[in-house]
């Protein structure tokens, strides 16, 4: 029996705790949360982040993304990126720093992942 809770979620208007080694939270709303998504193939997230915060670069094998920045910078670089190129080899290059904490690998993997750039 279909009731009115298959369609309503009530936790995307609060915020994810961000104190992780990435800095952000994901809060997922897909078919397990929200059982009216059943058979439609869409889900949907929101994404909290610290300063300094990332989301750790990642695929959707089955699905598309759309991305809604409502404050701060979404991107640099819009378009078809390849992923390897524009991660270890950016010119500008993405602080090691960052890159170190988005994959949780010592820093010296990070070195020498951009050195074959």
């Amino acid at each position: 029996m279909v009731t009115a809770d298959d369609f309503f979620f009530s936790g995307l208007n609060k915020a994810g705790n961000t104190s992780n080694p990435v800095g952000s939270k994901v809060t997922p709303v897909n078919v397990n949360q929200l059982a009216g998504l059943n058979t439609l193939g869409i889900s949907l997230v929101r994404i909290d982040y610290a300063p300094y915060g990332l989301n750790p670069p990642h695929t959707h094998p089955r699905a598309t993304e759309v991305l809604v920045v409502v404050q701060g910078l979404s991107s640099q670089n819009p378009g078809v990126i390849t992923i390897a190129n524009a991660v270890f080899g950016s010119n500008p290059s993405i602080s090691s720093v960052v890159l170190t904490k988005a994959f949780q690998v010592n820093k010296n993997v990070i070195k020498h992942l951009q050195g074959q750039f």
